[in-house]
């Protein structure tokens, strides 16, 4: 894609629509050529369906807060068995470079696409921030993240999500048994991510300690009776469709007496928090961060 088409289009603003489509099209809920030919529909001047597209396609240069090279990190691959799942799998692993004894660990989850640059650097942001973090990357049974995020989509897409959950839950065991660790797991996930920390919660109560859902999924509102961590749950307020299920998963975590948060950013889209698409709301995703941050050492600690 021209470089100045893309810089053409960002400098521009975008109609909302483009962001209703895109959001759609992330999600299977359309295909490509849908995509497109509602892009075409919102060109209007020199902003034409494919800029539309070049300027809300991942821009992960833009992702990068934490330098894989950082002084104050210490990064690797780490390998893990799943039996109930793909079997071997991998995630990037992400430590204070000073550790000289435990600390608290953090599961991140990616979202429908893989463990890509932008997964990677918040776990870069939260070993910055004194945590071990651990993003395994689901896409690892089928070849590992692509390098873009439409082939990892459809990769993540065609996997058995039955397996796919199990290899998560598989993660969250493992690090809760983690040397380093000291027996609390937290778990922090993002799109998918985030309805798939909602799985944890319902479905391995015992291993998480405290969860931090982003716009996910809700569960299985007959399990929530399962939730023993406490929870803090963000989301956008235009994203309608996560929102949608919230009044019903608010109901239910009421009337199940359980500990949650739950934070509707205004004016702020699915993906807000992802620094590398226009859907990044910077205020709101900063507020959302540091109430993560502190809610993590507030429950996670030793």
């Amino acid at each position: 894609m021209d470089l100045r088409m893309k810089e053409r289009a960002q400098n521009t603003k975008l109609p909302e629509q483009a962001f209703t489509l895109y959001d759609q099209f992330a999600h299977g809920r359309i295909n490509r050529r849908e995509f497109m030919s509602g892009l075409t529909k919102l060109a209007v001047g020199s902003l034409t369906a494919s800029s539309i597209m070049a300027a809300l396609m991942p821009n992960y240069a833009n992702a990068e807060q934490v330098s894989f090279n950082d002084p104050d990190i210490k990064a690797t691959y780490q390998h893990f068995d799943s039996p109930k799942g793909n079997g071997q799998c991998r995630g990037y692993r992400v430590e204070p470079a000073n550790l000289s004894q435990s600390a608290p660990i953090i599961l991140v989850i990616h979202e429908n696409r893989g463990l890509n640059p932008y997964i990677k650097d918040v776990t870069r942001r939260l070993a910055k921030a004194g945590f071990i973090a651990f993003a395994p990357d689901g896409l690892f049974p089928v070849g590992g993240y692509p390098g873009n995020d439409e082939q990892g989509k459809a990769m993540q897409r065609d996997m058995d999500g039955e397996k796919l959950k199990q290899d998560f839950f598989a993660a969250a065991a493992m690090l809760k048994g983690d040397s380093k660790g000291h027996g609390k797991v937290g778990a922090v996930g993002f799109c998918y991510g985030g309805g798939m920390v909602n799985k944890l919660v319902t479905e391995q109560p015992d291993v998480i300690s405290a969860a931090v859902p982003f716009y996910g999924a809700a569960p299985d509102l007959t399990k929530v009776k399962n939730i023993k961590a406490p929870l803090l749950i963000h989301m956008g307020e235009l994203d309608e469709w996560v929102n949608a299920m919230w009044p019903d998963y608010e109901t239910a975590l009421k009337d199940n007496n359980k500990s949650y948060q739950a934070y509707i950013y205004p004016n702020a889209r699915h993906g807000f928090h992802n620094d590398s698409t226009p859907r990044f709301d910077k205020e709101q995703a900063e507020l959302a961060w540091q109430r993560t941050l502190t809610f993590f050492h507030q429950h996670l600690k030793a």
